[in-house]
């Protein structure tokens, strides 16, 4: 699924291949991550829900902002790019969790499996690391709020994601987790249409 992808680039026209890098590195993160996780599970003695719930969130936002941090600092905190780039990391993270669940689970998985993985777990993991790049933005040309605002991004994006995690994994309130990254995205993009629409017509 990688190498493919990185074939591609010199292909892509200059713009796209921004995108394209960051999904790249998104697939390299989860694969990182994975990794990690793995590790922890063995180290600590805990069952996977309360894992996935805790720890999980952590460590996957952690390790997908920092791409992005290292984007903002050494190339450019332009806002729009950020949003872009950013989210192009999310759901590049999302395409390799969702390829490795597939092939471990490829017997149980269905319709249901893949509409709730591509419509509510890539949604939040690229809503997560978007609301870390667009808030970067604002975070790096305030020096005295770097500090405090990078780690309340990093808390936003894990308590988000450790939300979603608890919902979908609940018997009675699974469905709120499904719609939730939804309820979330379809308002912020309907807000930046309109920006942009305005923006094009001034």
């Amino acid at each position: 699924m990688f190498v493919p992808l990185l074939l591609s680039i010199p292909l892509i026209q200059r713009k796209s291949r921004r995108v394209m890098v960051f999904i790249l590195i998104g697939i390299g993160s989860a694969l990182f991550v994975s990794e990690v996780n793995g590790l922890l599970l063995k180290l600590m003695k805990f069952d996977m829900p309360y894992v996935t719930t805790t720890v999980t969130p952590a460590t996957e936002e952690i390790i997908k902002a920092i791409p992005v941090l290292v984007y903002v600092f050494v190339i450019s905190d332009n806002r729009e790019k950020l949003l872009s780039s950013s989210f192009a990391l999310g759901i590049g993270f999302a395409l390799f969790e969702n390829t490795y669940i597939l092939i471990n689970s490829v017997e149980t998985v269905s319709i249901e499996w893949a509409f709730v993985r591509g419509f509510a777990t890539a949604l939040m993991h690229g809503i997560c690391t978007a609301a870390v790049g667009f808030g970067m933005s604002f975070v790096k040309k305030k020096k005295k709020l770097f500090y405090c605002g990078t780690f309340a991004l990093l808390m936003l994006a894990i308590i988000y994601h450790g939300i979603f995690n608890m919902l979908v994994q609940s018997a009675n309130l699974k469905y709120f987790g499904f719609v939730l990254p939804l309820a979330t995205y379809i308002p912020i993009v309907a807000v930046l249409i309109k920006k942009f629409r305005a923006h094009a017509v001034k």
